[in-house]
């Protein structure tokens, strides 16, 4: 494919491509490989740690020159001497401790998780739902020793409304963060998101922005969307928020009806 017809293609994993219960279809599996193998540059962009996002781009036999983890806060690029086939390219890193106590003055039972620049991961007690690979469990004033790449807050108890209400009112300004489908905070370092990271691959590669195609589904898709909405295509699922879909150029069927098929066919002609 001559370069000036190909997309750069960055795609969401929670409920854009997998259900919310991590179910992947064969439809859209199959659709993202129609869109790999027309020569289009695929690649993830996602708040999941490297080991996380790992798992799926392999299910989905991609490899891109790039992806985007943690929200934009890690970059891996291609390595074929890398144990992986990947390292890390881009880390941002921040101090933990001040926002770790401002969330944990207002979740006093919250479950909390941080990474650092390696990937490693500490974690406090209860956080059972979560991959827990290349993790150690510790107290919580242990979370705050180094630097890390993401600071993830869980607050079982919380509906996901009283959820997000509660963390809007901690002021909160220092960092980059965005809420999950469930009551589930995902904290980077400030001014980094999706978006930046997106930005630097699409310059490095050298994609004019109107050859950018993003899709999700959450409010951590927000700055992607707005900075990609401007000449390129940026598409909301179905089931997104308003506020995601008013940012976003395009929206497309809910994710349980495999809504990113017909999005992504639509760059094949």
């Amino acid at each position: 494919m001559p370069k000036a017809d190909k997309w750069l293609v960055a795609l969401d994993i929670d409920g854009t491509v997998i259900h919310e219960d991590e179910t992947l279809t064969e439809p859209v599996r199959e659709a993202i490989g129609r869109v790999r193998d027309a020569g289009h540059e695929v690649t993830l962009a996602t708040g999941r740690s490297w080991e996380m996002t790992k798992v799926i781009l392999e299910a989905l036999e991609l490899s891109p020159e790039y992806v985007v983890c943690a929200n934009g806060a890690i970059t891996m690029k291609k390595d074929p001497d890398a144990p992986t086939g990947y390292r890390r390219d881009l880390v941002e890193t921040f101090d933990p401790g001040p926002v770790l106590s401002k969330i944990r003055a207002g979740l006093p039972d919250g479950r909390f998780m941080v990474e650092d620049a390696t990937g490693h991961r500490l974690y406090t007690e209860g956080m059972n739902d979560w991959n827990l690979s290349n993790a150690t469990k510790v107290e919580f004033e242990d979370l705050a020793k180094q630097p890390v790449t993401r600071v993830v807050a869980i607050s079982p108890n919380h509906a996901r409304n009283d959820f997000i209400e509660l963390i809007n009112n901690l002021g909160l300004h220092q960092v980059s963060y965005a809420i999950g489908f469930t009551s589930w905070l995902d904290i980077a370092p400030d001014g980094i998101n999706k978006g930046t990271a997106l930005k630097r691959i699409q310059e490095i590669m050298g994609f004019p922005l109107e050859r950018v195609f993003v899709a999700g589904d959450g409010l951590n898709d927000i700055e992607m969307f707005r900075w990609v909405s401007t000449a390129g295509r940026a598409v909301a699922m179905g089931q997104a928020s308003d506020a995601v879909k008013e940012v976003a150029n395009e929206v497309t069927l809910d994710v349980t009806d495999d809504g990113l098929v017909p999005a992504l066919e639509s760059l094949l002609g």
